[in-house]
């Protein structure tokens, strides 16, 4: 029932793009408590250009969204008949249509307003409609698709539909209020007052309109308001954890409920959490408090995004001030694939040991979270061994791809590029490695950025010609004709300025060839599986043609996938990515420009 909600909000959420609103009592922030956990929602419209890019784009993306609602159909079909045949059912319906004009045919308002949020944990959607009439009229043929009525209930006097699923112990509500839509995933045991709630019968008395935290958000953190979201960790951990919200409390139980059938452990004891797990969920929290994104800049030739992740002072104050003397990292790439990484071993080792020095002083108690014990003492017993040069003195890592081609004969793909190891000291890293190979002693390499050629054994082995270079802060190595003419320039081009993590510069043409390579991959995989499945025992009949028969449609999947992606791909001049850290948190921006 969790897949049914992620897909209706995945396939509506694309309206919140195109919306406008307004300060009015039926806005749908107006139903959204200010303390809710999460909230996404539009501030403000689209023009009419760059709506129709988003919607194009959006089409673009259908069919891939379509196999994945297959997919997730297949997947429950055993477990969830009745919802895999609703999920097909809403499949059906958006076959064959655009994204406008499915809207148009629902009597959905491209260019209203729209909020998807949580009563606790359980998700909401409420969006404008341009028609209930129309919307009406779509339900009905969804429940011709799926092949009966939906329940239908009321409170009050305002009706809605439901659909129940026992093996999730939730219910699907859908409900046309005034020239709105809401979509609701609840409990199947929902009280009352929370479907009054989800209807937006009963008001939150602070809603998230009259707090304007999305409305501050977006300004601090520079998001346009055509779209902006946030998930507040300290309100959605701790409900996750405790057992308290009644959406988990439900979906826990029904699976207790059929974990006992299978093994006898009784249901009760399943359930039991105690008051400690809040409490750690809590102190969780405290180090990564939300997160939050949006758009900071929407054309149809540009799409610009910024995702911010708060974390307690002492992390921010741990990285915000760092400089990390990686080449590369402190300007944006020029190669087609373009990546600079800051991992400075020293800085992280500090902060890795005091944070499992935190933990062994305190460990966690709640039972499903214990494991976390385990793991930060086998990382500070790491973090022991990562000051050993020359890892130890690791900065960071470029690696920049001129070409990348799939290779006739061979698993692993032709490329040039240069790979640029950023450390304290490059010569004990060169040293090292003329101890490991032997043919690399005869290398003489000065700290010039001049390069040097690799002895031809080594040439050999990548099968093109390779050069070494060194600077006083990095190692790199060439790769492919011409590569020795831009190691020097490569080692002397900027370091990190102060935060700076990575950066990523990704074109078109090398954006393809990445997929290109990935449905390689998957085709060799999938043919691999093929051959295994037909050359397994015949005595398996039935169940080993049922797992040819999915390993088909999983590859038929894949395959449509892929021809989606590359339809997007060919859309894309670049993409640029880079990450920070500041006072108040990580900072993460994507810039997209399309063709």
């Amino acid at each position: 029932m969790r897949s049914t909600m992620r897909f209706i909000a995945l396939g509506l959420a694309g309206f919140m793009l195109v919306a406008c609103s307004h300060k009015d009592k039926n806005a749908p922030l107006a139903f959204v408590p200010a303390d809710t956990p999460y909230a996404v929602a539009n501030l403000a419209t689209l023009d009419d250009d760059t709506r129709t890019a988003l919607l194009t784009q959006a089409d673009a993306q259908l069919p891939a969204q379509l196999a994945q609602l297959n997919a997730m159909a297949d997947d429950m079909a055993a477990k969830d008949p009745d919802t895999a045949r609703l999920l097909r059912a809403f499949g059906a319906e958006l076959k064959g249509q655009t994204v406008e004009t499915f809207a148009a045919h629902a009597g959905i308002d491209v260019k209203g307003r729209a909020a998807f949020y949580g009563l606790g944990l359980a998700p909401v959607l409420r969006f404008d409609l341009s028609d209930p009439a129309m919307f009406e009229e779509f339900i009905a043929r969804l429940e011709t698709a799926y092949g009966k009525k939906l329940d239908a209930a009321q409170e009050d006097k305002q009706a809605y539909r439901r659909h129940v699923s026992t093996a999730s112990g939730t219910e699907v509500i859908l409900a046309i209020v005034g020239k709105q839509a809401v979509i609701a995933l609840l409990p199947d045991t929902a009280t009352p007052s929370l479907l009054r709630q989800a209807l937006g019968l009963d008001r939150p008395k602070k809603s998230l309109q009259d707090d304007g935290r999305l409305k501050t958000l977006a300004k601090a953190k520079g998001y346009k308001d055509w779209l902006v979201g946030q998930l507040d960790l300290t309100r959605a951990l701790p409900l996750l954890a405790s057992g308290n919200d009644p959406l988990f409390g439900a979906i826990e139980k029904a699976r207790a409920q059929a974990e006992s059938a299978k093994t006898g452990e009784p249901v009760a004891n399943q359930l039991q959490t105690p008051p400690s797990c809040a409490i750690d969920a809590a102190r969780i929290a405290a180090r990564v408090p939300a997160l939050s994104f949006g758009y900071t800049r929407l054309d149809p030739k540009h799409q610009d995004a910024r995702f911010d992740i708060a974390l307690a002072s002492d992390i921010s104050e741990a990285f915000a001030r760092l400089k990390v003397d990686l080449p590369g990292l402190g300007t944006a790439g020029t190669a087609p694939f373009d990546l600079s990484i800051a991992l400075p071993v020293m800085s992280l080792r500090t902060f890795w040991s005091a944070q499992a020095d935190a933990v062994a002083a305190k460990p966690f108690t709640c039972p499903k979270l214990t494991d976390l014990n385990d793991e930060f003492a086998k990382l500070g017993a790491a973090m022991q061994q990562a000051a050993i040069p020359p890892f130890g003195d690791m900065l960071g890592l470029r690696v920049a791809l001129d070409t990348l081609v799939a290779a006739k004969n061979t698993s692993l793909p032709t490329f040039s590029g240069r790979l640029v190891l950023g450390t304290s000291n490059p010569a004990g890293l060169l040293a090292t490695g003329q101890m490991m190979v032997p043919s690399l002693a005869r290398l003489k390499l000065a700290a010039d950025g001049k390069p040097i050629p690799l002895p031809q054994d080594l040439a050999n082995m990548v099968g093109q010609p390779a050069w070494l270079a060194m600077s006083p802060h990095a190692l790199a190595i060439g790769i492919g004709a011409g590569e020795d003419a831009k190691l020097a320039e490569t080692l002397n081009t900027p370091v990190g300025d102060a935060g700076r993590m990575l950066r990523m510069h990704l074109n078109g043409a090398m954006y393809l060839s990445w997929l290109q390579l990935m449905e390689d991959k998957a085709d060799s995989l999938a043919a691999a599986t093929a051959t295994i499945s037909r050359g397994d025992d015949s005595s398996l009949g039935t169940d080993n043609d049922d797992a040819a028969t999915e390993a088909a449609a999983n590859a038929a999947r894949s395959k449509a996938q892929f021809a989606v992606m590359k339809a997007q791909a060919e859309r894309v001049d670049s993409i640029d990515a880079e990450m920070h850290v500041d006072d108040d948190g990580m900072v993460i921006t994507s810039q997209t420009v399309l063709k």
